[in-house]
């Protein structure tokens, strides 16, 4: 048993501690071992429920193929192509799990869209020698924007020192139109994780931003 003044102790000890801070959090995150991202940010949501929403926003989670049955094309999955639980194929721009009245950009961005696609993915044929690619645009007022993507997962006939590991590049531009003036602003993310045969785990990842006036 305890007595009234150990209990009234205990109560006051519980009421001061104070709610993980997104700052804690995103430095827990960056001391964890990055090949195990998903898991250790699945454990940390339900440590810290009321951090959910800008962890999943600002915690850089590998990239996920997906398979477009009507094209018959890989794609990659992210928020910028998420519609609910299903993911839009910027191939076909069907969505997977079938969705009805999915968020399409318009038609004129749909088609620059298509495009980017094709070039996009010449680029990284001949940059990267495979992977998966995806472009996907989307409207906003005053301008578009759009989430340039890149996979690349390590290959032990090529690179005979790795048992696997990938890299990842997000590219996300804002273009706002003012007159005779657009703003681009861009931010780039690389995920890089390589897992030796030596036992031997590297992996990290890095931000940049940049804006110019053109």
């Amino acid at each position: 048993l305890q007595s009234k003044g150990s209990s009234h102790r205990s109560l006051r000890q519980t009421e001061s501690v104070e709610p993980a801070t997104m700052d804690q959090a995103l430095d827990l995150m960056r001391r964890l071992p990055p090949h195990n991202v998903q898991d250790n940010l699945s454990m940390l949501v339900e440590l810290a429920p009321h951090l959910t929403e800008e962890l999943l926003c600002r915690v850089d989670q590998p990239l996920q193929v997906a398979h477009d049955h009507v094209a018959q094309k890989d794609f990659l999955l992210c928020d910028y192509n998420r519609d609910g639980d299903s993911y839009r194929s910027p191939w076909s721009s069907a969505f997977f799990p079938p969705l009805e009245d999915g968020a399409q950009p318009s038609a004129e961005l749909r088609q620059l869209e298509a495009e980017a696609n094709d070039v996009f993915s010449a680029y990284r044929e001949q940059y990267f020698e495979g992977g998966v690619s995806s472009v996907y645009l989307w409207d906003l007022e005053g301008g578009f924007a759009g989430c340039f993507l890149i996979k690349k997962d390590a290959s032990d006939g090529k690179k005979a020192l790795l048992s696997n590991g990938y890299w990842d590049s997000i590219h996300v531009v804002e273009v706002a139109v003012d007159g005779g003036n657009a703003t681009y602003k861009l931010t780039s993310t690389v995920i890089l994780s390589l897992n030796t045969k030596a036992k031997i785990d590297l992996g990290g990842s890095l931000t940049r931003q940049s804006e110019e006036v053109l």
